[in-house]
């Protein structure tokens, strides 16, 4: 074919898109009832946003993002990812005198240019949360939450948070200074991309995936080691809540995310030990600062939609069930079709589903198309009945058919529906 959907992005259907509705109206419910609001931020951002809150060193600036010039010289960037755009709203429209926490929650398509492999596309679609202006581990333990929630109320069993902290701008240079010396000592072991991150960003390098750099990594030092104070009371607590709450978690002393803007609280949520996570975030203390405004505290994480997906297709734990129309307008001649619009939208403003066949003819066609979709009643309105303001109720079970005046077609229908 000379035109098919880009590498990495694809076409979806009603039966797909039953299961993204699915996802999105779980968690919609969840993050509701704790109080957050629904925000819709542009596809596009200017680059900066992105330079400035994702972090310039990190894969997704340098290799992943959709970025161009526009011909009135804007440079803007397909967003990579939710949390900028939401901060930028945040500070432009005013919410910082908002009464705090002000929470958000987000769903809709982001875009990454990066190698397409199972759950990871370059359209994808995340479900996004976000609570800013309140620094107790209770608001990090409720995000961790309602994404652990929303994946068992999907049906998905064996879930385990991995969750670490990484420290804040007080104590994460230390730590910073002690992998980078540690890492030195292999340097000419690491997979290339991580030889560069060795003299931009040690941390990312923790990310890596690569077999030769996960060996040097596992006897690296461990972010915990190096926690002050504040940083580990905050963890403590944070532990603290989850055991409350019966979620399962692990301590993952080397997990950091791919992003630089995390502080403190960083977390992925797995299933049957899996590598790729369903769910992922943290805290970042320093975006609305980083970002323009004042220094201010917040958490969230996002859920990749297609990654639950995939999940749930794998597991069969949810299934597209198309119910049979119970109903087919049946109509022949053309003053029949004319008054049919009129009888059709009378009967959709009455929440009465009926297929229809309009552009055809034939009334045995018709019937056909009763038979093959499993209808149990056929409205048959021809030209006789349309002259004399009538219609022909057939039921397709019995073959037993009455007429009954147009005007109480709705009245005799919802009296056999």
């Amino acid at each position: 074919m000379e035109f098919q959907s880009p590498m990495g992005m694809h076409d979806l259907f009603e039966e797909d898109l039953y299961y993204y509705e699915k996802v999105k109206k779980t968690f919609q419910k969840i993050a509701n009832f704790y109080g957050f609001s629904q925000i819709e931020t542009p596809i596009l951002e200017k680059t900066d946003l992105f330079k400035k809150g994702t972090g310039i060193f990190t894969d997704i600036v340098e290799k992943e993002m959709y970025s161009f010039e526009t011909k009135g010289g804007d440079n803007l960037t397909l967003r990579p990812e939710g949390t900028p755009g939401v901060i930028r709203a945040y500070l432009e429209h005013g919410f910082q005198s908002a009464p705090k926490p002000v929470k958000f929650w987000y769903f809709g398509p982001f875009f990454r240019h990066e190698r397409p492999q199972a759950g990871r596309y370059r359209q994808f679609y995340q479900f996004g949360l976000e609570a800013i202006g309140v620094s107790h581990p209770v608001l990090d333990a409720q995000i961790i939450q309602i994404f652990y929630q929303g994946l068992k109320e999907l049906g998905i069993k064996d879930l385990v948070c991995e969750i670490n902290s990484i420290g804040d701008e007080n104590c994460r240079p230390y730590y910073k200074r002690a992998l980078d010396n540690y890492l030195k000592k292999y340097q000419n072991r690491l997979c290339p991309d991580c030889q560069r991150r060795l003299s931009k960003n040690p941390l990312r390098i923790l990310d890596c995936k690569e077999d030769q750099c996960q060996k040097i990594v596992a006897n690296a030092p461990q972010t915990l080691d190096y926690l002050c104070e504040n940083c580990k009371d905050h963890f403590k607590k944070l532990i603290e809540f989850l055991e409350e709450a019966e979620i399962v978690y692990n301590l993952n002393p080397y997990l950091v995310r791919g992003l630089d803007y995390y502080t403190k609280t960083v977390f992925e949520i797995k299933a049957d030990n899996e590598k790729n996570s369903l769910a992922g975030g943290g805290r970042y203390d320093n975006l609305v600062e980083i970002l323009g405004g004042e220094k201010t505290p917040a958490v969230g994480g996002a859920l990749g939609v297609e990654r639950v997906i995939e999940y749930l297709k794998e597991k069969k734990l949810e299934k597209v069930s198309k119910k049979k129309p119970l109903i087919l307008f049946a109509q022949v001649g053309d003053l029949a079709k004319k008054k049919s619009l009129k009888i059709l939208e009378e009967l959709r403003k009455e929440n009465i589903s009926v297929v229809e066949n309009l552009h055809r003819d034939s009334l045995s066609l018709q019937l056909k198309t009763a038979d093959k979709l499993g209808v149990k009643y056929v409205l048959i309105f021809g030209q006789e009945e349309a002259m004399k303001e009538e219609i022909i109720i057939r039921d397709m079970t019995t073959g037993n058919q009455k007429k009954a005046p147009l005007k109480n077609l709705i009245k005799e229908i919802l009296k056999k529906i």
